[in-house]
């Protein structure tokens, strides 16, 4: 039988008996018990009760989160000329075109973000195999085919982040640090919860939101109350 640590034990009895918490409580709970050697990422799970088999279920979006997410993104940027110098300028990490096409299709990606004008499409979906499974393809209904690239790469380097349901309507993501305070970690896990809400597809009927979880990197989860979650 394998023995429980100290950390381990503590944050069981910490977490046991509570579910369905206010959006407070759960972030009280899940940030006290963030007691890694590291500064932990606050995780939002949502289960929906959508198909992504089907078109008209898929929920995807883009929130620009109040507090940032405490880490720090790697932009590239598909583009030539004056544009490439408009997202250097802005902060792109690696701004290219047929140059980052050969880089990216070496298996060499080195970026968070991927933003492309329009122009570039034409070489960027080449890429889509490469790309596509890693959630980086540039699309225009995120924002990240766009000719005002260096808005967009300064909204992606300001806590900007990318959502889309996954196989059995899972969708998750990083809302911030363990290091942050209560307040600013309660005001991005409203504001994603709000996009998701938002997102709503038309295909989605009935109760759209089915669970809703909150963690840290190294922690366990709790739920969160869903009527109290969408109460804006």
């Amino acid at each position: 039988m394998t023995k429980l640590g100290k950390r381990t034990k503590s944050i069981q009895s910490a977490f046991s008996g509570k579910q369905n918490l206010s959006v407070e409580d759960a972030v009280n709970l899940v940030k006290s018990n963030a007691t890694a050697k590291f500064d932990e990422t606050i995780e939002i799970a949502m289960n929906l009760a959508v198909d992504t088999r089907h078109a008209d279920q898929m929920v995807r979006g883009v929130v620009g989160l109040p507090n940032g997410t405490g880490k720090a993104v790697r932009v590239a940027v598909f583009a030539r000329d004056a544009k490439a110098e408009e997202a250097k300028a802005a902060g792109a990490d690696v701004v290219g075109a047929e140059d980052l096409m050969q880089t990216v299709q070496s298996g060499k990606i080195e970026f968070d973000r991927c933003i492309a004008t329009p122009d570039m499409m034409p070489i960027v979906g080449r890429l889509g195999k490469v790309l596509g499974p890693r959630n980086l393809m540039p699309n225009p209904k995120v924002g990240t085919v766009t000719v005002d690239v260096a808005d967009a790469v300064k909204a992606a380097k300001g806590g900007e982040v990318q959502f889309k349901a996954e196989k059995g309507g899972v969708v998750h993501a990083g809302v911030g640090k363990a290091s942050f305070d209560e307040g600013q970690l309660v005001e991005n896990v409203r504001a994603f919860i709000s996009a998701v809400v938002k997102a709503k597809p038309s295909g989605a009927k009935g109760a759209y939101m089915k669970k809703i979880a909150l963690s840290s990197t190294m922690g366990a989860g709790v739920t969160i109350d869903i009527a109290s979650a969408s109460d804006q």
